[in-house]
């Protein structure tokens, strides 16, 4: 069954060969497997909706959904987070280098959201600057000056310096 859209891909298509690409990249944004699903299932959503309007690229317009969708999410998550005056269990012992990931995770969280989307959509999601500044909503400079603050954060960030060390 065809949408009728004769200038781009056909949306279930679309959805076939994207959705592995956009569950990580949301990953990358909220840190958690479920929201991140949860975050692709919307926005492919709210793309269905607009299919006919959007050009022969959709690639822009779904991450730009992306990306404004976990920014109002994180505006309205409520922190649950209460002291308490005993510690949790300490977790297991990772398998070799995923300390090293689960460092990088939350050093990305201490990231500002802008500078996090940037570096997560050009890093991560392999999206040149000029697309990356359609989907913020910003020029290319912009987003090349939030990838060069985030990864000079990212530099001086001491949790990052063993992994520094054994680069």
């Amino acid at each position: 069954m065809t949408d009728g859209k004769a200038d781009g891909p056909d949306f279930g298509e679309y959805t076939a060969q994207r959705s592995a690409r956009l569950l990580r990249t949301a990953y990358l944004l909220c840190r958690d497997w479920a929201t991140a699903e949860d975050l692709v299932q919307t926005a492919l959503t709210k793309a269905w909706l607009a299919w006919r309007r959007i050009g022969a690229d959709p690639d822009p317009y779904v991450y730009r959904i992306l990306v404004n969708t976990h920014a109002s999410w994180w505006r309205r998550r409520w922190r649950a987070e209460v002291p308490t005056g005993q510690l949790p269990d300490r977790p297991a012992p990772a398998a070799a280098g995923a300390e090293h990931r689960e460092v990088l995770w939350e050093a990305l969280a201490r990231l500002g959201r802008r500078e996090r989307a940037a570096v997560v959509l050009r890093y991560f999601a392999d999206l040149e600057h000029a697309a990356i500044a359609e989907i913020l909503g910003c020029s290319p400079v912009t987003v090349r000056s939030q990838i060069s603050r985030a990864l000079a954060k990212l530099r001086v960030d001491p949790s990052l310096a063993p992994v520094r060390k054994e680069s």
